[in-house]
């Protein structure tokens, strides 16, 4: 599992292509003091302490990945980038695939209002993003199929 946690982040170039179709989000640490910067751009902002992809994925807002630096948790940042995805991206669900059993990752979002998708349940789209995180050996760890209804940004703690 190490190597997971370890997983390299994506390139600049994929990071480009969302970046390129508004699929891309990320949250900065300020360099001002809190409350001072009244222009949240490139020059009152510090680097990017976490992000988030996402793709439509059978008409639903599919969590390709989201990541917060270590240095930063427990901050809800991850949390606010998927409540300002669910907010950018319409009115549809949001979907995600996860490891079942790491605590920051199903357990987390099961609190952040998830569910849990019965197989029955998942879309071809969902099938096919599984299919290829099996061909990738993510599956030598439980993994999971998860999705939150519009409209639950508020809940859990």
């Amino acid at each position: 599992m190490a190597s997971i946690a370890d997983d390299e982040p994506p390139s600049l170039e994929q990071l480009s292509g969302f970046l390129r179709a508004g699929r891309l989000l990320a949250a900065y640490e300020e360099r001002e003091p809190a409350g001072t910067s009244t222009n949240r751009d490139r020059d009152t902002a510090g680097p990017p302490i976490g992000y988030l992809l996402w793709e439509p994925v059978d008409g639903c807002t599919h969590i390709e990945q989201v990541s917060v630096h270590p240095d930063h948790a427990h901050r809800r940042i991850g949390r606010a980038l998927i409540d300002r995805a669910e907010r950018d991206s319409g009115p549809g669900a949001l979907t995600l695939t996860t490891f079942a059993e790491v605590p920051w990752n199903a357990p987390y979002y099961t609190r952040l209002g998830f569910r849990v998708l019965a197989d029955a349940e998942l879309t071809p789209g969902l099938r096919a993003i599984r299919a290829h995180e099996a061909a990738l050996g993510l599956d030598r760890w439980p993994r999971v199929c998860m999705r939150r209804e519009a409209g639950r940004s508020d809940s859990g703690p």
